[in-house]
């Protein structure tokens, strides 16, 4: 009885980072909009990831110190993860989207449960049992409802297939990195799978905004306040927060239960886009949001008796 009250509560704080760090990424594209009259798209990535990155030494340094063990070789899988996961989920993205239209971005982003779930499936040989189909074609409805106007304002044709690719390239990476985290959340803390990841990409980045946008580096003294508070809720909520929360989420529950999740992403920007945006939520999103909302709780009340697979946690690391 004890054990079931255990795994039930693990899973219920786990599906509750779920829903807080799916809610903080809601609000990227504000935060963009905020800071991109001043910084430029490289240095929207580059800036806040600089600043996690710093917060993140002395926690890293902390465990590094007790794992005695730990070596530079073990760490090429991070530079894996920069290369095709976090380069093209962040920084391929933000041109994508500048290539192309908000409406193309917003649907093509909706793919990444599914690319997600296809991963999950291939590389960790996850399941989708009856009641993970259920939920993903409530969700999947759910998201048309809230999305139908970037539905009927989309447009694929010639002119954005560049930016629409790289969206798509940016929604592939960021499934990817989810999946591979997933299969070494063993073997690493929340803190160093991220800290490891981003000093390779703070690498990555570096020259690209020395040599392409300088600027914006030279000009802190002159950012608005607008643009500070940009990079303050991109540094502490998508950069840090989210992603710790998303980490342990994910040593808990399967690959597949997390990509699910990532279709709150639509059920949290409703809201946001009636305060930030002054956007009147209609009916029809109205009743799309409430699907995804309780085809995420059916998942999270159902399936946290199911027993998750023991091959799951043992998990080589990737070489």
């Amino acid at each position: 009885m004890k054990t079931t009250r255990f795994a039930m509560t693990k899973t219920y704080l786990s599906w509750a980072a779920l829903f807080a760090c799916n809610l903080m990424w809601s609000l990227q594209f504000t935060c963009i909009k905020l800071v991109q009259d001043q910084v430029g798209a490289f240095s929207t990535v580059f800036i806040p990831m600089v600043l996690a990155t710093v917060f993140m030494v002395p926690f890293v340094y902390k465990n590094v110190r007790n794992n005695k063990k730990r070596k530079l070789s073990d760490l090429k899988v991070f530079l894996m993860l920069a290369i095709l996961g976090q380069f093209p989920a962040q920084v391929l993205v933000t041109i994508g989207t500048q290539q192309s239209t908000a409406s193309n971005a917003a649907i093509i982003s909706l793919t990444l449960p599914v690319v997600s779930t296809l991963l999950a499936v291939l590389i960790l040989h996850e399941n989708m049992n009856r009641l993970r189909w259920i939920s993903f074609f409530i969700a999947f409805i759910g998201v048309a409802l809230c999305s139908s106007k970037d539905i009927l304002g989309v447009d694929f044709s010639l002119q954005f297939i560049i930016g629409n690719a790289l969206i798509f390239s940016g929604v592939v990476g960021s499934g990817f990195y989810n999946t591979i985290c997933k299969k070494i959340s063993q073997n690493y803390t929340e803190m160093e799978m991220l800290f490891y990841t981003y000093i390779f990409m703070v690498v990555l980045l570096a020259p690209l905004v020395w040599h392409y946008e300088p600027d914006s580096l030279k000009l802190f003294a002159d950012f608005t306040t607008n643009t500070w508070i940009g990079l303050i809720l991109l540094t502490v909520f998508h950069n840090f927060l989210s992603m710790i929360l998303f980490f342990k989420a994910l040593k808990n529950l399967e690959a597949i239960q997390v990509a699910l999740s990532n279709f709150l992403v639509a059920f949290f920007a409703l809201p946001i886009a009636m305060i930030w945006l002054n956007e009147t939520i209609t009916l029809t999103s109205l009743i799309g949001g409430i699907l995804v909302l309780v085809s995420t709780v059916s998942i999270t009340v159902l399936e946290y008796k199911r027993p998750v697979p023991q091959a799951t946690f043992k998990a080589g690391r990737v070489t």
